[in-house]
């Protein structure tokens, strides 16, 4: 039975040796991310929104969130979504290379215990079906399992279902567009297993926040108790979007 066990790692171990893993931030041989590429990753700075995460100069608060607060009770991500980083997402998410999973999904894990994030089960963002099927995997729901093995907490993949088949988000090109796009497109169909539970929904980047709020309204109708976004990286918006505080008033 032992040695049954360990085929897996020996077959991966053979792998390695014919196809030594390349980084993806610089792409020598050796690692999936390299040390210096780790060490040089773009950690999201403060000042940002409490709320969304969103970078502002200024302040604790955006002024969208001031002018019309979210449903969900925070959305927090360790990375600013540029570099090895972005390279990284790209690659576990249209380019099949799952084997970052792991990698991701704890640094993911350690952004949850430095923040100190307070949930009991993690739900992943589900994709359509019809897509799913087109990709073969679900890349949220990879980072959220291994997250959830580094955190010892549950992962409650079938928590939501999407039940419109919405177009990607990266092809609406503001903020108004992007939660258009979403508004009503999650359901909880179990309510069970989120009643009362207070839920991280995981994901791979934010931008506008709109997919983590709307999964945020469906299972808090659903009865979660406290709903939060966590992502790996943080998409920063451009002024153009409105969504920054601005500069400090004078004197401050």
């Amino acid at each position: 039975m032992n040695l049954l066990k360990g085929v897996p790692r020996l077959a991966s171990a053979s792998l390695d040796l014919l196809f030594p893993p390349r980084c993806v931030g610089c792409d020598k041989d050796g690692q999936l991310l390299c040390s210096p590429c780790r060490a040089s990753l773009s950690h999201l700075p403060p000042p940002y929104c409490l709320r969304c995460a969103q970078p502002i100069s200024y302040g604790d608060t955006c002024q969208r969130c001031m002018a019309s607060p979210l449903a969900i009770d925070g959305i927090r991500a360790p990375f600013l979504m540029e570099g090895a980083i972005r390279e990284a997402v790209h690659r576990l998410k249209y380019y099949n290379l799952r084997t970052l999973a792991p990698l991701l999904g704890a640094l993911l894990a350690d952004s949850l215990i430095s923040q100190a994030v307070p949930v009991t089960a993690l739900v992943p963002v589900p994709l359509h079906r019809r897509r799913e099927r087109q990709r073969g995997y679900n890349q949220a729901c990879l980072l959220a399992r291994e997250a959830g093995k580094s955190l010892g907490l549950p992962v409650i993949p079938h928590a939501l279902s999407r039940i419109k088949d919405t177009s990607p988000q990266v092809k609406s090109p503001g903020a108004e567009e992007r939660r258009a796009n979403v508004r009503d497109a999650f359901r909880c169909l179990h309510p069970s297993l989120v009643e009362g539970m207070a839920v991280a929904v995981v994901d791979d980047v934010c931008t506008t926040g709109a997919t983590l709020e709307s999964c945020a309204m469906a299972l808090k109708e659903a009865g979660a108790a406290s709903v939060w976004g966590v992502t790996l990286a943080r998409e920063p918006l451009s002024r153009s979007h409105g969504l920054l505080r601005g500069e400090p008033p004078s004197g401050v």
